[in-house]
């Protein structure tokens, strides 16, 4: 079985910062890409930031500059996602995603968290 859990979520002030962290557990033989995405009420969940095994990073438009993705160096199996000069459309279900090879003999599949909600309001 594999599990992703976020954590970091909360309430934040126009301006202020959060850093969110998605840890990967059980059965893995490789994490290939790792990611976030994001679902506001109403509306569809969109990919905020990704990043390969490799380092390769791909940020939304609407995140660029003030959003940070990135890995944990030694195990590789830890996803964050520092986000600040927040604003209030930053408001939404915060998703880590992963493409996990769970065995050898396996295929690549993706795997969600639960989701952990960011909330950006004065």
């Amino acid at each position: 079985q594999v599990q992703l859990v976020e954590s970091g979520g909360g309430l934040v002030q126009p301006g202020g910062s959060l850093r969110l962290s998605c840890a990967a557990s059980g059965t893995i033989f490789k994490i290939y890409a790792m990611g976030w995405y994001r679902q506001a009420p109403g509306k569809q969940r969109e990919l905020v930031a990704t990043i390969t095994s490799g380092g390769s990073i791909n940020y939304a438009d609407s995140v660029k500059g003030r959003f940070t993705i990135s890995r944990d160096n030694n195990a590789k199996n830890t996803v964050y996602l520092q986000m600040d000069s927040l604003k209030p459309e930053d408001t939404a279900v915060y998703y880590c995603n992963a493409n996990i090879l769970p065995r050898i003999i396996d295929t690549v599949t993706t795997y969600w968290g639960r989701g952990t909600q960011v909330t950006v309001s004065s």
